[in-house]
């Protein structure tokens, strides 16, 4: 494998659209994957935090990855999210995924049983060494209730061929900083919150693994390509026009707002899992709002 960065700077934790039932809409997965590479995204996280991995079967990711990447057909890389807090689990879900063609595989900081940091660096190797193809880590301490620390994700860096990312959403910019500062070539760093993605770049970030990329695309992408171009003042003016939006989608849990939003666009995907719930009419007036005034609908 070769020790490049094998994906763009732009990619997002596709949304998991779902039917009248709430089962699994692989027709309108499709629509939405073609529409989000058209209109900017380097690439896709299928499954992710976004995508409601938590209330999705193993069968049902299967069949996303499948859809996704048959829809397609070689135009955009797609990462398939398998992580969890069982590394046995974790790498057999990773060589299912592999088997399937997917480009690169996603796995989270395990969860709730709160491992030490050689934990999660033994997890992260046996999910690596499972498979041949690129892995981005996710280090979510607001979810995983542990902050991988730098020294754990160079490590792994350093001694994991196919281990080529780390997607932070730690919060911690000099974590962030130390990383891209001391990474080995090839590996990279992507910004976990939307709203970091500009001071992750101007630190040595690679780009972003975005929600708001599901939305509003192409205005994601111009803060990441004024930001790659070094034009910083212009990338500044950008983010400034779409932070309110980047902000509103979280006024409560991921992917609540999202879908809200893509409803009030006209492109419905669907309602949410139990036990997320929809947005109440309040929340959903503040980001139609807000959508109005960033000059997203």
């Amino acid at each position: 494998m070769t020790r490049t960065p094998p994906f763009g700077r732009f990619l997002t934790a596709m949304a998991t659209p779902f039917g009248p039932d709430l089962e699994v809409d692989l027709d309108r997965a499709q629509e939405l994957a073609v529409d989000l590479v058209k209109r900017g995204n380097d690439g896709l996280i299928i499954c992710g935090t976004t995508g409601e991995s938590p209330t999705l079967t193993r069968t049902e990711k299967l069949d996303l990855f499948k859809a996704v990447m048959d829809a397609l057909d070689g135009s955009a890389p797609v990462i398939a999210n398998v992580g969890n807090n069982d590394t046995a689990d974790s790498v057999d879900f990773a060589k299912e995924a592999a088997a399937l063609g997917v480009d690169g595989l996603m796995a989270v900081v395990p969860y709730y049983n709160k491992p030490p940091q050689e934990g999660l660096y033994q997890h992260f190797k046996a999910i690596a060494n499972a498979v041949d193809i690129p892995i981005i880590m996710y280090n979510i301490p607001s979810r995983s209730v542990i902050n991988m620390d730098t020294a754990t994700t160079l490590r792994l860096a350093n001694d994991v061929e196919n281990i080529l990312a780390v997607k932070e959403a730690s919060g911690k910019l000099d974590q962030i900083a130390d990383m891209a500062e001391f990474a080995p070539e090839g590996f990279v760093v992507y910004a976990g919150d939307d709203e970091i993605t500009l001071p992750l770049m101007a630190l040595g970030g690679y780009g972003v693994i975005a929600t708001i990329g599901n939305l509003a695309p192409e205005r994601l992408k111009e803060i990441i390509d004024y930001m790659a171009a070094g034009e910083v003042g212009q990338a500044l003016a950008a983010h400034m026009r779409l932070q309110p939006l980047m902000k509103e989608l979280f006024v409560t849990t991921n992917p609540i707002m999202l879908k809200a939003a893509l409803r009030l666009t006209g492109f419905d995907i669907g309602g949410v899992r139990l036990p997320l719930v929809e947005a109440t009419e309040a929340q959903i007036a503040g980001i139609e709002k807000v959508m109005k005034e960033v000059g997203v609908l």
